[in-house]
């Protein structure tokens, strides 16, 4: 089963980090999607289906708590699982993004590891042909 991901963070280097983790961890038949902000995130929502969502929390535009705010209003984008992968690690905000509907929370600089096992909770196992992806990538970070 391979799986749609959104990945929404406005460093492109970032973006890139977290596109292989999720092949080194497996995913790495899914379709990667990304946006720069929470606003061009749910423009491409609209537009095509994903089965999870990883974003930053601070983004120029709309944040991803914005975000998960306008996600949480929408019929067919609540359903969408989001984690919220930031710097942000105050009590205060993290509780923020939980009770706003976000389906998990990775603090960077995160483990490759966190972030697998939080998509298996999420997604389930990836299939052996998602694992057969021949592009070289290691948790070599």
């Amino acid at each position: 089963m391979t799986f749609s991901i959104l990945i929404v963070d406005d460093s492109l280097p970032m973006r890139g980090v977290l596109k292989k983790t999720l092949r080194a961890a497996g995913y790495g038949a899914s379709e990667f999607l990304e946006a720069e902000n929470g606003e061009k995130a749910l423009e491409i929502l609209r537009q095509t289906p994903v089965d999870i969502v990883i974003t930053d929390f601070n983004m120029p535009v709309m944040n991803g708590l914005e975000m998960l705010s306008t996600m949480q209003d929408g019929e067919e984008t609540r359903r969408i699982p989001v984690i919220v992968v930031s710097t942000e690690g105050s009590l205060e905000k993290v509780t923020q993004i939980i009770d706003q509907g976000a389906a998990g929370y990775v603090k960077k600089p995160f483990s490759p590891e966190k972030i697998r096992d939080l998509l298996i909770e999420l997604l389930g196992e990836p299939s052996d042909d998602d694992t057969n992806d021949d592009s070289g990538d290691e948790f070599d970070f």
